[in-house]
């Protein structure tokens, strides 16, 4: 069993990963927001986790950081979502998760954990591709990486720290805040910079993780993959910034700190003059 739980081929490797992603995601089943939450930070975590353990101890210093930061990342999104769980300024909202999602049938479920579960993969794709090629330079079947392949890759590691470190940074500071005010929008440290932070740090994680593993892309059905985990990721950001403005608006629309706030700050970029997401489409929201 672990001779085949340590197998060296591709196909069972990405395999493997999907099947633990499926799994993981499951928890969708008790609760569907788990689908896109719990069940998300698990996924990566998990696969994460997999790759070290498949990597046997040999994998080199880039791959097993990227690996780490991935690690990492779910873990804290993890314990993030658990403890927010247990808020009482959360309770209501998870009621209104609930009674939203009490008309979502099997069928549809079920078609929401495959989508999921698929998209967790394909994001998490670069560090697989990443594997591959290191496995390959093992068996002597391809060389050394060239300079510019270390530069992209260890490029893109600092932006997937920059954006582990913002995420984290932005949704420590807004809990703190909000302990002590808790009827009034965080504006302050990096929310002054741009209104959502912790999307952009997500975002900014999730492209570190594709330039990781640009050097390693070396068919078309790689880039497919990293690509369309990539700019998934990208949307559903964009449409997670624009359900987050409504709530805000409809609950601090009538302060004018607020609407001085939303004017003058950007909503997701900084030094990007876009103040909203309302009027964009965004296919993923």
């Amino acid at each position: 069993m672990l001779a085949s739980l340590f197998a060296r081929s591709p196909w069972q490797d990405l395999a493997l990963h999907a099947a633990l992603a499926l799994l993981v995601s499951s928890l969708g089943f008790f609760r569907v927001v788990y689908f896109v939450s719990l069940g998300y930070a698990g996924s990566i975590a998990a696969m994460a986790l997999l790759l070290i353990a498949r990597s046997a101890g040999h994998a080199p210093l880039a791959l097993l950081l990227q690996a780490t930061l991935l690690l990492a990342y779910g873990l804290r999104l993890g314990s993030y979502l658990v403890m927010r769980e247990r808020q009482p300024a959360f309770r209501r909202e998870i009621a209104e998760m609930h009674q939203r999602a009490a008309d979502i049938g099997p069928k549809k479920r079920i078609a929401i954990w495959l989508g999921v579960s698929l998209l967790y993969v394909l994001m998490f794709s670069p560090a697989l591709f990443q594997q591959w090629v290191q496995r390959a330079s093992s068996a002597g079947a391809a060389t050394q990486a060239s300079a510019p392949a270390a530069l992209t890759t260890w490029l893109g590691l600092s932006v997937m720290i920059s954006g582990l470190l913002l995420e984290a940074f932005s949704d420590g500071q807004k809990s703190a805040f909000k302990k002590q005010h808790a009827a009034r929008i965080c504006n302050i440290g990096v929310y002054r910079w741009v209104r959502c932070p912790n999307y952009l740090g997500e975002i900014l994680f999730w492209i570190g993780n594709f330039l990781a593993g640009l050097s390693a892309y070396a068919t078309l059905g790689h880039w497919l993959s990293a690509a369309t985990g990539l700019v998934c990721i990208i949307l559903i950001m964009m449409g997670s910034t624009k359900r987050l403005e409504a709530k805000q608006d409809a609950r601090y629309g009538s302060d004018p700190d607020y609407q001085q706030y939303v004017r003058t700050v950007p909503v997701l970029f900084p030094w990007v003059p876009l103040y909203s997401l309302k009027g964009i489409r965004v296919y993923l929201e």
